[in-house]
């Protein structure tokens, strides 16, 4: 999928010196901090974690370790001028060690800059930091796709980032020739995007029939009104291209209890009624047939999708996608052929499961 999202990184690791006698930041604070931090060798540190920089607005994921007897009701806070107020943080317990943590939104106000973060415990300080920021950015509309132009039915990543003081919209809408209808771009909480709160992402897939062409995509918001345009190209794989056949392996076929690794393209035997998994490879599928692969059979109780495989098991094999079959249970025992299509119909391949007869059933076990 084209749409570009940023992952989440380390802003910036900030640590107070070593709290108990002597520590930098005077004996007095050191002496007040002692109920909380061991005389020897102990640091309370303080991480702030986003998308690179904090930008204004921006939602921050804020952790503080080192607090001695944490188990008890603590009151942690971090203050800093890039919070509107002190964020109290909550307690969790990883592997017998308190650690505590909040989300928290840099305030929309905060300028550019590095700035002061203390720690507080029941009102006392015992830890300082700094934490970086960075300016607010103009809003900003994207159209990205995985190639310079998108292929028919392969997907077109939209996003709006309006994370900007004043704006407050939260319905924006894109158009474009080449979609089947408008598409609504909404915020996913949960997603890769969890830091920005106005960051808006959809990713709507072309019709396999969309002609080549430059399209517009036009942003409207709330009450209709024109944002932003952006053009992108669509265009169809042509003889040449790598993924215009592509180079498929399969169909190959493995049991329910094994893994991919263990498919042959062998006449598998399956009994009648029981499940085979059926596996494609290809060193360059067609980006716009990779969520409507299928195999088809006879043998078959209905068309059967092939997934992706994005397991770890998959990294540094060629692209791989599988799915379960169920063995119609009132075939006479028999070869069937087993087909995939892909490429837009360019790619056809045939492989054959042997169907035996259900144990139990008739005579008892039989072969095809």
């Amino acid at each position: 999928m084209g749409q570009t999202k940023r992952a989440r990184a380390a802003v910036v690791v900030v640590c107070a010196g070593v709290l108990g006698w002597g520590a930098a930041d005077g004996v007095a604070e050191a002496h007040a901090a002692s109920r909380y931090a061991k005389p020897s060798h102990h640091t309370v540190r303080v991480e702030v974690n986003g998308a690179f920089e904090a930008r204004p607005g921006e939602i921050v994921d804020i952790a503080v370790t080192g607090v001695a007897g944490g188990a008890g009701a603590r009151a942690v806070t971090v203050v800093s001028p890039v919070f509107a107020r002190p964020v109290r943080l909550s307690l969790a317990v990883e592997g017998g060690r308190p650690r505590y943590a909040a989300h928290q939104a840099v305030s929309l106000t905060a300028k550019a800059g590095r700035h002061p973060v203390r720690v507080e415990v029941d009102g006392r300080v015992v830890g300082h930091g700094r934490v970086r920021t960075v300016a607010a950015k103009r809003p900003e509309f994207r159209v990205t796709a995985d190639r310079a132009g998108a292929r028919p039915g392969e997907r077109v990543g939209l996003s709006f980032d309006d994370l900007y003081p004043g704006e407050k919209g939260t319905s924006f809408t894109v158009r474009s020739r080449a979609f089947r209808a408008p598409v609504v771009l909404r915020h996913d909480t949960g997603g890769l995007d969890w830091n920005n709160p106005r960051m808006f992402t959809a990713a709507p897939q072309l019709p396999p029939d969309v002609p080549d062409g430059t399209y517009d995509a036009e942003l409207t918001g709330p009450d209709g009104r024109r944002i932003a345009v952006r053009r992108f190209t669509v265009r169809a794989a042509r003889p040449g291209d790598s993924d215009y056949v592509g180079k498929g392996h399969g169909p190959a076929f493995f049991d329910r209890t094994s893994r991919p690794e263990a498919a042959t393209t062998g006449r598998f035997r399956v009994e009648a009624g029981g499940t085979v998994k059926v596996l494609w490879s290809d060193v360059d599928p067609d980006a716009g047939e990779e969520e409507r692969l299928t195999a088809t059979s006879a043998a078959f109780d209905a068309p059967v999708p092939l997934r992706r495989d994005d397991s770890k098991a998959a990294d540094g094999d060629d692209p791989r996608f599988y799915g379960p079959a169920r063995i119609r249970d009132d075939l006479s025992p028999g070869s069937y052929p087993v087909t995939v299509v892909s490429h837009h119909g360019r790619v056809k391949k045939t492989g054959h499961v042997l169907v035996t007869q259900a144990e139990g059933a008739g005579g008892g076990p039989g072969g095809g």
